[in-house]
């Protein structure tokens, strides 16, 4: 199966343009979410992202807005299995949406503690609230971050060279 950029870099471009041009758009703050805005949130070139803790133990992982919406209406979502070891890049689940289907990379090293299992009947929340990281959100996993997963995730894109990063076309 595809990683979600690959999938991205298939898509129409008059498509492509309409996503780009709507997700480059900064929220600085979540509405209606009963999380607060957590300010280690970064993400891979795949379009995953991981929110790690204060502890920098723990994290949330899930698929950027940007990779939602360029997917269009999700109609499955694989997850990942809980109390499993992962390297980063590793595939740990996969989204299907009427355009295509994708897998979901760790974007760190990690150990999966926690699964969404509301995304099992609800795989629309990917869509609506991709990077929602609460009860009812969009997130994919909750994780356990060791040594090595901090290594990993300083490699990463903070939201500001995200966005920069998804501004063009070739990815």
């Amino acid at each position: 199966m595809a990683s979600i950029a690959r999938c991205l870099r298939a898509a129409r471009p008059s498509a492509f343009a309409a996503v780009r041009s709507s997700a480059s758009r900064t929220v600085a703050a979540r509405p209606f979410s009963v999380t607060a805005s957590n300010e280690i949130r970064k993400y891979t070139k795949e379009h995953e992202w991981i929110d790690l803790a204060a502890d920098k133990k723990t994290g949330v992982i899930g698929i950027s807005e940007y990779a939602a919406k360029a997917l269009g209406d999700l109609v499955y979502v694989e997850l990942p299995e809980e109390g499993r070891s992962v390297n980063k890049g590793d595939a740990i689940g996969a989204v299907e949406s009427v355009k295509s289907a994708a897998d979901i990379n760790a974007p760190v090293s990690c150990k999966i503690t926690q699964i969404n299992l509301v995304l099992e009947e609800k795989p629309s929340n990917l869509n609506q609230v991709p990077e929602d990281d609460s009860h009812g959100g969009g997130w994919i996993a909750k994780v356990q971050v060791d040594e090595q997963g901090l290594q990993d995730f300083e490699t990463l894109m903070d939201s500001e060279q995200y966005n920069e990063f998804t501004a063009t076309e070739e990815h």
